[in-house]
C-alpha cells in the first residue's frame, strides 16, 4: 500500500505521517523531499533548463520521475508500505506521481490535508517558520489548487487534532469500495 499524505507547508502532512507510521505494522516513511535536495545539490544552476531555475525542485524534471523510481525501489526492496508527506499542488505532477504509484501498487491513496490560510499560517508560526517566507508564500498557491477535485480525498484539519485525522486515514482506508 501506498498512501499519500498532501496539503500545504504547514498543515501537519509530517506529525500525521508519523503517526500513522506508529500505528500501522509493515509501514515506512518515504520522503520525496530528500530526492529534491538530492537533485538541487548535485545539479548546478548552468545545467539546469531555463523551466527548471525556479525556486522549487519540483520544477527539475527528473524529481518526478525519481520520486516515483525510489518509491518503487524502497517497495520491492523492504516490502513495507509507504507512508509519502509531501506538498504537491502541481496538478500535472501530482498525476504523473500519483499514476506511477499505482502501477507499483494499485492500493495507492492519496489524502489531501487542508485548511484555512489562518490556521496554515498559525502552524507555520508555531513551528518556528518567519512570516513571509518561502512556505508563507506557497500557502496561496496550495489553497488555489487545492480547490481542484484531482486532489481529492480532502481532509480539513482546522480544529482537528492529528490523532482524529490518522483515525480518518485509517477509516478511510478499510472502508469497502462501492
Amino acid at each position: 500500500m501506498i498512501i499519500m499524505i498532501n496539503g500545504a507547508f504547514g498543515i501537519g502532512k509530517t506529525s500525521v505521517a508519523n503517526k500513522l507510521w506508529n500505528s500501522m505494522m509493515n509501514s515506512m516513511i518515504y520522503d520525496p523531499e530528500v530526492v529534491g535536495y538530492m537533485l538541487r545539490n548535485m545539479i548546478p544552476e548552468e545545467l539546469r533548463t531555463p523551466d527548471e531555475r525556479t525556486d522549487n525542485f519540483q520544477d527539475m524534471e527528473l524529481w518526478k520521475i525519481l520520486v516515483v523510481q525510489v518509491a518503487e525501489l524502497l517497495y520491492k526492496k523492504y516490502r513495507k508500505s509507504l507512508i509519502v508527506p509531501m506538498t504537491i499542488y502541481n496538478k500535472d505532477y501530482f498525476r504523473y506521481i500519483y499514476e506511477g504509484f499505482k502501477q507499483i501498487d494499485p492500493h495507492t491513496y492519496h489524502f489531501c490535508l487542508i485548511g484555512s490560510e489562518e490556521t496554515i499560517g498559525e502552524r507555520l508560526r508555531n513551528r518556528g517558520e518567519s512570516e513571509g517566507n518561502w512556505c508563507f508564500q506557497q500557502i496561496g498557491k496550495c489553497l488555489e489548487a487545492y480547490q481542484d477535485p484531482c486532489f481529492e480525498d480532502f481532509i480539513r484539519t482546522d480544529d482537528v487534532s492529528v490523532d482524529d485525522i490518522v483515525q480518518t486515514i485509517e477509516t478511510r482506508l478499510t472502508k469497502p469500495s462501492s
